[in-house]
């Protein structure tokens, strides 16, 4: 979300503070993943409702955990400042409800169009894409870490500047983990979690969902390495610093 927000954004009705916006992204796939599963679980959901409820499957246990870890990660870990329109992340939250129903919906069905990599052997490939899926989500929640790091220590020296009468917010270039190779590692480690999530579906909507999340990250990630060198001086940036994957983008 935005940092800077003018004083007419941020008294505007149709704003939400950033943290409920973000709360908004990420809650209601969670909501969905989770009903899903405990629909799917009981024996006669048949009998009881006019739609069919998809049986509980890994990738959709592995859909509930990633939105777990999101919105935990906005109640407890992100600084917010600013606010955000009400629009966008009311619009991202019904794609990624969506995106969770798809999941849960493919994860129970038996299309395996990358059964032959396996041998036909969906426990193999049930291990990989977890193994996967786990790198992802590990690799994703560190450098989210290392990012609210940085966050709460740059709140603290813009609020002890301000009590001294300077003005203004300061920036500090990310350090750590692999953002010495690009802008973006933790949306890099996000879609190695979604390639997991793919894998154990085994479903060719997962993997083009995947796909669709891969062009909007690696934007984002363009975006943002743009906006770190417009920022930062060479020696705290490097201009050959990649947007999303390390040595290759």
């Amino acid at each position: 979300e935005s940092q800077c927000k003018s004083k007419k954004t941020a008294s505007s009705p149709n704003t939400w503070p950033s943290r409920l916006a973000m709360f908004v992204i990420y809650a209601p796939a969670l909501i969905v993943s989770v009903v899903l599963l405990v629909l799917g679980s009981k024996n006669n959901i048949y009998d009881e409702l006019s739609f069919s409820v998809p049986k509980p499957s890994i990738a959709a246990y592995l859909c509930s955990i990633h939105f777990a870890k999101r919105v935990a990660e906005v109640l407890f870990l992100h600084s917010y400042s600013g606010r955000t329109d009400i629009g966008t992340p009311c619009m991202i939250g019904v794609f990624y409800s969506l995106i969770t129903t798809l999941v849960a919906y493919a994860g129970s069905m038996s299309a395996p169009i990358a059964a032959d990599l396996f041998g036909g052997n969906n426990n193999a490939r049930d291990m990989i894409g977890v193994s996967v899926f786990v790198v992802g989500i590990l690799g994703n929640f560190y450098h989210h870490f290392l990012l609210a790091k940085l966050r709460s220590s740059s709140s603290k020296q813009s609020k002890s500047t301000a009590s001294s009468g300077t003005a203004a917010k300061k920036y500090v270039a990310p350090k750590g983990g692999l953002f010495i190779y690009c802008a973006a590692p933790h949306y890099f480690f996000e879609l190695i979690g979604w390639a997991g999530v793919a894998i154990v579906a085994d479903h060719l909507n997962v993997y083009l969902a995947m796909a669709g999340m891969t062009s909007y990250l690696a934007g984002r990630s363009v975006a943002q390495n743009d906006f770190n060198r417009t920022r930062f001086k060479e020696k705290d940036w490097p201009r050959d610093r990649k947007n999303l994957v390390p040595f290759v983008f």
